[in-house]
């Protein structure tokens, strides 16, 4: 039995492939289903299950789908909820896999109700844990995405599914779909695969004996989490679709400026400094990269169609398929904003600088305005003495009122990126920013 993880670094999530001889079994898949169905056959298996270990609130899955397509059993947890045909997985009803290898399902509420673990044994030899949301390594999925309503029972149910896992023998390996990156887990993890072992020795909530401290460590000190995540697990008990081979139309100024009357959102992909230099007004600059689909899912209209403005060498299928995993849908792509330029169209800029230059500008004028655009926790670490904190997504209802129009304000983060995101909503509120696009908070505070 060889395990295969597939990463989406975007989401911080992963996929696993598990292979046995000529079968396979998939874990978790995503939306874009045509990645996996390569990896089949060029390893020349075929698909007997298709495992979900929860119904997932950060992406759209493509089990449903994968599992038509291949002829497939697709496998749930018993109560998920979901409105289409499935084999319910019940706690610990064993089911035959391919050759030796049975799959035992774990019910293991925490990040959601009926979120269920997957425990592959060959023979007699437990062989690896898909624990989903369950178990992650250094961590534990978060038990807030349902509401507040819910978090305090889940937590407590979180903490008996971790122990449960914890009795598995030392060796199982153990395969999390939420890792590193990704906003469903609870604290951070810095390898994506485990051992029970490993974790019994080092993941710090194992540590916790007390099921009313554990459920404080779980709810204290969580970030925000998207807004698209609202979205996404109704999605997936109704009934997703796979994500079709992406066709996208180039378009021209007009077509964009009708777009934009439209009410429709403009993504601008480039790097932050070509953002700075000359963009469509009313546009959102979210460079290409791990965190692009997450904050382009946070800050634009779900329901509305998006058009991506992208560099001539940038890939605008492979952009299109990040923001179809969350559900967003583009309606084409304009190369460049030179053409905007040429029809007499304004664009806006603003002027960048580096954390070095922010520096200096504060010893000459200490009333310098300085907007922080971190997140809760990482403002209450340390900032800048004299600076304003607003979190990249409550720019959306506006700017804080302490900001002074009529003054330029440096707006800073951590690397840039979360600042150059902030600047497009910050131009929509009629200020001046001035973009620490190099370097960030933690050069100036000690």
């Amino acid at each position: 039995m060889e395990v295969i993880g597939v990463r989406t670094a975007s989401l911080g999530d992963a996929t696993y492939l598990v292979t046995v001889g000529e079968h396979a079994i998939i874990v978790d898949p995503q939306r874009d289903i045509g990645r996996f169905q390569e990896m089949l056959e060029e390893r020349g298996v075929t698909l007997t299950h298709v495992l979900e270990t929860h119904m997932h609130n950060d992406y759209i899955s493509g089990g449903r789908d994968l599992a038509k397509a291949t002829g497939a059993e697709l496998i749930l947890p018993a109560g998920s909820g979901a409105g289409f045909a499935f084999v319910p997985a019940f706690h610990r009803e064993v089911i035959a896999g391919p050759g030796l290898v049975t799959i035992e399902p774990l019910h293991t509420p925490g990040h959601t109700p009926a979120h269920t673990s997957y425990l592959m044994s060959s023979g007699d030899e437990a062989k690896a844990l898909f624990s989903g949301g369950s178990l992650l390594v250094g961590a534990a999925g978060r038990s807030d995405l349902l509401g507040d309503e819910f978090a305090h029972q889940l937590a407590v149910l979180q903490y008996g599914s971790l122990r449960r896992l914890a009795a598995l023998p030392d060796e199982t390996g153990v395969y999390p779909t939420h890792g590193e990156g990704s906003f469903c887990t609870a604290s951070g993890a810095g390898r994506t695969t485990s051992t029970i072992g490993v974790e019994k020795a080092e993941n710090p909530l194992l540590s916790i004996s007390d099921v009313d401290a554990f459920v404080e460590s779980q709810l204290s000190g969580l970030v925000p989490y998207p807004s698209y995540y609202q979205y996404m697990g109704g999605i997936n008990r109704r009934g997703p679709t796979a994500l079709a081979e992406p066709k996208i139309l180039e378009l021209g100024p007009g077509e964009v400026a009708g777009h934009l009357d439209a009410g429709d959102s403009v993504l601008d992909g480039r790097d932050r400094y070509a953002f700075a230099a000359g963009h469509v007004p009313g546009s959102v600059g979210i460079e290409l990269g791990d965190s692009f689909a997450p904050w382009a899912g946070w800050l634009l209209d779900f329901h509305s169609p998006v058009v991506l403005v992208l560099g001539p060498d940038d890939d605008v299928s492979a952009a299109a398929v990040e923001l179809g995993r969350i559900g967003l849908t583009v309606a084409g792509v304009m190369r460049g904003v030179e053409a905007w330029a040429r029809q007499d169209r304004p664009l806006a800029s603003y002027r960048t600088a580096s954390s070095a230059e922010l520096a200096a500008q504060l010893a000459m004028n200490p009333g310098t305005q300085v907007l922080d655009v971190r997140d809760p926790l990482e403002w209450k670490a340390g900032h800048i003495e004299g600076s304003v904190h607003t979190y990249v997504p409550d720019l959306l209802t506006g700017a804080p009122s302490s900001i002074v129009a009529e003054q330029p304000v440096w707006v800073i983060c951590r690397t840039g990126n979360r600042a150059s995101i902030a600047a497009g909503l910050l131009e929509g509120s009629g200020l001046e920013p001035v973009v620490v696009a190099k370097g960030g908070v933690p050069d100036l505070v000690s």
